[in-house]
């Protein structure tokens, strides 16, 4: 989880891959208006994030089902989204935050191609992040390590999946 530009996608992908089970972005899971109001530069509402948040939870409790664990990208900025996603996931949940500075996240996202997130919107998922309390049980880690380290310290500190037999 995390502000876009973060690297949520890229260590998702680590850690599907090192756990041998489906990676789901959570960007794939957006309505196309949704994608349209963003790459206008109009940030999403409650309105607009339910349904997405619904669908995304949806798609990896299925995921889990099925393999024992799953690895998810989303931005899953305010406590009421995680809550939701655990409950729409209805399996054991385990957050990675991934923070940044915000001149390092300007970095990224200026360098980044092929995306409908803008700039523009970065101040406001900023703003609307509400960082994981400890009772939410979150690993925290700055993203401005290697990946492939950053895969590394996430394997080291999450409990290993347990798979269906």
């Amino acid at each position: 989880m995390g502000v876009s530009g973060c690297g949520k996608s890229t260590l998702g992908a680590l850690l599907a891959d090192a756990l041998q089970c489906r990676f789901l972005e959570g960007d794939d899971y957006h309505s196309n208006a949704a994608i349209e109001k963003m790459r206008g530069g109009e940030p999403l509402d409650d309105a607009d994030r339910w349904p997405w948040i619904d669908r995304l939870g949806d798609a990896t409790s299925r995921a889990v089902a099925e393999k024992g664990v799953a690895v998810t990208a989303c931005s899953a900025l305010r406590r009421s989204y995680r809550d939701r996603l655990r409950a729409t996931i209805r399996y054991p949940v385990r957050l990675i935050l991934l923070e940044n500075s915000r001149q390092r996240l300007i970095e990224r996202l200026s360098t980044r191609s092929g995306h409908f997130m803008p700039l523009g919107l970065l101040d406001s998922q900023l703003a609307t992040l509400e960082r994981p309390l400890a009772d939410e049980d979150a690993l925290r880690l700055v993203s401005e390590e290697p990946a492939m380290r950053l895969r590394d310290r996430a394997l080291a500190e999450l409990p290993r999946p347990q798979r269906p037999e």
